[in-house]
Parts: structure tokens; sequence; C-alpha cells
């Protein structure tokens, strides 16, 4: 070669060198411009009109990948060591001692059991059985081994979402389940569920993540079980050498994934026709969505999946004592969407069925990798993603059907009240003045020990996050802001009986007959009433209605049709607008109140404290 370049010309000996330094040049020249690119750290967050994908700015970014810049991850890594079973090869061994064992088992199910998602029950030999077991697992596991592990589901889709042709060039997929001592039988349902009824093309793999099991079934029998069953690498296990708790398993989940989309499920859950499509859809057009399908029920001593209520499903909401609920589509939500089928906005999610880009997952810092083993974390990543840029949405085309048990049938170690403390960190980070209102509700977790939220604060920072004022301002502004949003509030006593009004133990979604009971010596929740800025006499969720016939007074649900009727309160009285009576207070031994026609009695006097002196807490 040293040769052929000595015996060139000297012409063509520069023309060679400037061609080398050429290439050489442009080769730098696109390294450095890689460099810049990868690093910038541009706001990307600003209004858009129809769907753009987003760039997201990556921080300080190791030569690992884009998810170790994650500080949050680096953590969980370092604390909880994991192993992935090499399922290839255990499945290339012609015989294992398990065959037996998943054979008979396979033998045992009932042909026709449980399909379509019909109910089904145990042989009565069973019964006694079954009821035990439903005591320790949290729902019918006997039935659940009878019934076959590949069962069909009804389509529970409205007609409108059945006539829809998808792209061709969705992302592809990673499925992640976490799993701690699940019963092996809903385990595999589950999976089979999302690969019999996922488009093989978009489904990259499922990640299963054994949080520290201890169940037999779920060590050799498993495997085995798995790499049988399934295409090698369309399903892989990890398992981590000590519990790490649903929100750190899922970042370990999330951390081995290959595909481009994230989808998280719960591992008691089955999959209905066409059910991933609709996630991958939303995303592919936004890339800053989180996507939630409608979640079915189906039942914990039944197995019976549930059709539904026709075309209705509900979005989520939050309760200032720091849990998720469900609430009604308020009207400009209803009118802002093109139909009734197209994605839905929800300011909160259930947290447990979920899709996200994962590039946009760790962009926006993932999970709080403080947060302890379960609860709070579906609250916290609804409020970071609104508020940092992105939204949650539900998709009523995608259905995913959902075993709710009444507990959970692990323990916590050190019985922690992890959901309290994961909470407590959430609001600290995203709540601003609010949390106050929180802190009403649970006032021990003021003064917890719920760790150094500092990271989080950071994140919100770096992330030019928005208020939680604005949140309430532009995502859920029918939420009732308590004391924010009242002209009085507190403790609603009677001066002739000095006894006060309280939901006397009643839950939320009951109604019931107003009633007043012998006052607390402080502000408990039980007692605290408000008359809105609305002029509704209310509690978080709940409104006066006063009956016409009978002058009795009922609190409803005040998302209801009947709504919440009008009060006003003037001169020690709490006046029916409607009506022009007055709440009065029984003679006899009666604790309801009712309507009665206004007089200068201490029967209709009332004082409304809120018992507090050095905060505003509500």
């Amino acid at each position: 070669m040293v040769r052929r370049f000595l015996s060139f010309s000297s012409h063509r000996k520069r023309v060679l060198l400037l061609k080398v330094s050429f290439t050489i040049v442009s080769c730098v020249g696109l390294l450095i411009w890689w460099n810049r690119e990868l690093f910038s750290s541009k706001e990307i967050f600003l209004p858009r009109s129809g769907y753009q994908k987003a760039e997201f700015p990556i921080h300080q970014l190791p030569e690992h990948g884009k998810e170790l810049g994650d500080e949050f991850l680096v953590r969980v890594l370092q604390e909880h060591k994991y192993v992935e079973v090499d399922l290839q090869a255990r499945g290339t061994l012609e015989r294992d001692d398990y065959d037996e064992e998943i054979k008979t088992d396979l033998k045992g199910t009932m042909w026709n059991l449980g399909a379509r998602g019909e109910r089904g029950s145990v042989p009565e030999s069973q019964a006694g059985v079954a009821e035990e077991v439903l005591k320790k697992e949290a729902f019918n596991k006997v039935l659940s081994d009878l019934i076959p592990l590949n069962r069909t589901v009804p389509d529970t889709r409205e007609p409108a979402c059945r006539g829809i042709s998808y792209e061709k060039d969705l992302p592809d997929v990673t499925v992640v389940i976490i799993y701690t001592d699940e019963a092996y039988s809903s385990l595999l349902r589950t999976i089979h569920s999302v690969v019999n009824r996922s488009p093989p093309e978009l489904l990259r793999e499922i990640v299963l993540v054994d949080d520290y099991s201890k169940k037999k079934e779920l060590k050799g029998k498993l495997e085995r079980y798995l790499s049988k069953k399934f295409t090698p690498g369309k399903v892989r296990l990890l398992r981590l050498n000590s519990r790490a708790g649903l929100i750190r398993a899922r970042m370990i989940g999330a951390h081995v994934a290959k595909g481009k989309v994230l989808v998280f499920l719960d591992a008691h859950c089955e999959t209905t026709e066409s059910w991933l499509e609709p996630l991958l859809t939303r995303i592919h057009e936004d890339n800053r969505a989180v996507v939630c399908p409608i979640i079915d029920v189906i039942d914990d001593k039944t197995l019976e999946y549930s059709q539904g209520n026709g075309a209705f499903f509900q979005i989520g909401g939050f309760t200032w004592s720091g849990h998720f609920t469900w609430i009604n589509i308020p009207p400009y939500e209803a009118a802002r969407k093109k139909a009734h089928h197209s994605p839905t906005r929800s300011p909160t999610m259930a947290g447990g069925l979920f899709a996200i880009d994962k590039e946009f997952f760790w962009h926006i810092g993932s999970y709080d990798s403080d947060m302890q083993l379960w609860g709070g974390e579906n609250l916290e990543m609804s409020f970071r993603v609104w508020q940092c840029g992105g939204f949650v949405e539900i998709a009523p085309c995608s259905r995913v059907g959902h075993i709710f048990r009444s507990f959970h049938p692990y323990t916590f170690p050190g019985n922690v009240d992890s959901h309290g403390l994961n909470t407590a960190r959430l609001v600290e980070v995203w709540m601003d003045e609010f949390k106050e209102i929180f802190y009403s509700h649970r006032k021990e977790l003021k003064t917890a020990d719920f760790g150094d939220v500092s990271k989080r604060v950071a994140l919100r920072d770096r992330l030019q996050c928005k208020s939680f004022r604005w949140y309430l301002d532009n995502v859920y502004r029918e939420k009732f802001r308590l004391s924010y949003g009242s002209k009085a509030w507190g403790q609603v006593k009677n001066q002739r009986k000095k006894r006060c009004l309280d939901n006397m133990a009643h839950s939320d979604s009951e109604e019931y007959k107003l009633s007043v009971y012998p006052c607390h010596p402080v502000l408990y929740p039980s007692q605290t009433f408000f008359v809105s800025d609305g002029s509704e006499l209310r509690r978080e969720t709940e409104c006066a209605i006063a009956d016409d016939a009978t002058s009795s007074v009922s609190m409803v649900n005040c998302d209801s049709a009947r709504g919440g009727d009008k009060w006003s309160f003037r001169d020690g009285q709490l006046v029916h607008e409607s009506t022009g009576r007055c709440l009065t207070i029984g003679t006899g031994e009666t604790d309801e109140v009712s309507l009665d026609t206004c007089v200068s009695s201490l029967n209709q006097k009332w004082t409304i404290d809120p018992l507090k002196t050095n905060e505003r807490s509500l």
C-alpha cells in the first residue's frame, strides 16, 4: 500500500490528501453537531396548535443511555439488584421437573368455564376451600385456577370504536407488569390476554418484574411455562433481590424496556380487542400524552368480565384527603371533544394502567424514587404531567379489565403507611398553598418523616412547571376548593342545642339526611361545612338539597343531576333561597334538621366557626 502511494504523482497525492482531510473534517463537524443537539436544553412546552412531536431536552446524559440521566433511577439501581432469567435457555431443555405439574394444571381447567367473560363458580365440593382462599388472596383464586388461561372476553367498546382503522406506523411497545406473590393463574391470564390481543408487530415485549415473591409456583414453574408457551424474547422475566415496591420496580422495568412506548399494567388484568392501538395512536399524534384505557371490572368472586354501562364512563379526580376518585365528565370537556369516543382529558389517572412515551417518561422525572412501596404515585404523576407540559387522557376505545381486590394480599414491610407518607411528599412538591387542605385531613403527616423532597422541587424548577392554582384553574375547574372557594366555613353550631352539623359517618358516595351531633372540641372533617362562593351549603363533594314536600334536607353528590340548592348565611340563619325558609333544628329527640318559616328563634340560629386562630388550613 505504501509503495502504491509513493508511486502516485504529486498531483494525485495532493488530491487524495484533500479528500481524506475533507472526510475527517466532516466527521468532526458531525460529531460536534450531534453533541450539541444531544445536550441541548431548549424549552419545548409552548402552546401548540394541532398535534406535534416534542423533542425532550436531556440533562447530564451519561454514556449508558437516556434513562440513566434520570437521577432518581440511579439510586434505585444502586439499592436494588436484579437478574434477568434466561428463559430461552430454560426452554431448550428437553425435559424439566415442572413439565408434569404444568400439564396437570392445564388438564385441571374446565373448558368453556368463564368463556366470553361470563361469571363462573367452583364445584360445590370446592366451595369451602374457595371461600377460605378468598380471604387470603383477595379474589377467587380457586375459580381462577379452573378457568382457561386464554379465555375469551367480551368486546365492551362502544360501536363507533369498532370501525376505526389505525395507522400502520405506530410505535412499538414494552408492556411492564410488576408482581409480588401474585396468583399464578391470574398473572398468566394477564400475559396471555396481552399476547393474544396485541398486534405482534406493535408488541415488542412484555417485561415481568418479580418484586421479591416468595411463592414457589412463581419460581421454576413460571419460568418453564413462559419459556415453552411464548415466542423467545416476547416475554422477559426480571427478579429483584429485595422488596422494592411497585414504584421502584416499575422504574427498573422501564430501564430495561426496548419499546418506544411504555405500557404499565397490573398483574390481574385482561385486555380486549384492539386495546393497544388507541393508546399508541394518541401518543403517536402527540408524545406528551399519557393515555389510559377505560378500566372494566372483573368481579373478584365470579371473575365475570363486566359489560360496562354502555358508552358511559368517568374520568379521574381526587379528594383533598389525597385519594383518587372517579368523577363525571364536565360539560366543557364533553363540548371540546370531536366525538363521544374521542380521547378525553382527565385531571388524574388511577395509575395502574397507562401508556407513556418512554423518552417523555424519563424526561418528566419518571417516578419519585423516595416514595415507599405503593400509593400516591398516581396523583403525583398526574399533577406533574399536567403542570409540566403534558396531559392525561382516557382513550374510550381502549378497554382493559381489572380485578379490583378489597385488600392487599401481601404485606408492607414494617406496616408503614406508604400511601400517607407518599402523598405528603407529593403535596409538598406540587400543591403549593393548597397542601394545607390535605394536612387538615391528615394532621399527623405534617410533622412525619417523609424524606427529603429537594430533588423533586429542583426537577419542578428545571422543567419550569406551572402552579397548582394553574392546574385547578385550567385542568380541574370544577374542583371545589373548600375554604379557598367559600364565603363561610367551619363548624356549624346550633345556638339552642349546641350541636353541630355532622356527616354522621356516612361516606361521600351515600345520600343521607342532614343531622346534628355533639360538637367536637376541634374541627374534624366530619363537622366541616361550607357556604361556597356558588351559594351551596356543602362539603367537599356533597351538597344540601331540600325536599319541598317534606321540608327535609338531604346531602347528595354535588355532581348529580339534582345539583345543589342555593343557600345564604345572613343574620345567623341559613336561608334556602328558592323557598325563603330557614334551616331549623328539631325540638324533640330527633337529630335531623329541616326547613321551616324563618322566625326569630334559637332553633334557627347558627354560628360558623373554623376553630382556627393561627393558620388557614382548609
